[in-house]
């Protein structure tokens, strides 16, 4: 941000379409703010189209010919934009859309996620069910390889994170 005006004018784009500065967000804080999903999603969007824009301009990284773009989770919106399958503009209004969603799915501070490390699917479905008459919680997301996303209300993780560590599988309560 500090070293290239480009990117220092990418960080200007958002303001309109999410209704708040996000460049200061970014730099300034509150670091609490931040980690809400709500303003995390186009964050980190942000950063990582700044990162793909200082190696298209800076580097000889994209003098290869790529055939795709491939992203985890929100990474999946900025690939979206750098095959220019979407613009930097929809991919701001989707994140704004996809954070407030989830934002409101559960009041604030009651909700959470937890990475599930080294264990299957199927196995980790296994776990949920068994426990599901106590602890009230969901796969949400199958990241990749041997890290599943868990999510519910905190009180619940929590004692689903009991049940892992009891069972030796590790997990990592999640931002």
């Amino acid at each position: 941000y500090n070293k290239f005006d480009y990117i220092r004018d990418i960080f200007k784009n958002p303001d309109e379409i999410l209704g708040y500065k996000l460049s200061d967000l970014i730099i300034k804080g509150p670091q609490e703010k931040l980690n809400q999903t709500i303003f995390t999603q186009p964050a980190i969007y942000l950063i990582g189209y700044s990162i793909i824009e200082i190696l298209k301009k800076e580097t000889n990284f994209f003098k290869n010919q790529f055939n795709f773009f491939a992203g985890h989770s929100v990474g999946e919106y900025t690939a979206l934009t750098i095959a220019y399958a979407i613009s930097l503009d929809q991919g701001l209004l989707l994140l704004k859309n996809r954070g407030e969603s989830m934002h409101s799915a559960v009041p604030k501070g009651e909700g959470g996620m937890l990475a599930v490390l080294g264990i299957e699917n199927e196995e980790l479905k296994k776990i949920i069910q068994e426990n599901y008459q106590n602890i009230k919680c969901f796969l949400a997301n199958d990241s990749s390889n041997g890290q599943l996303i868990i999510n519910g209300r905190n009180v619940e993780l929590e004692k689903f994170s009991k049940v892992l560590k009891d069972k030796k599988i590790k997990n990592i309560r999640l931002p």
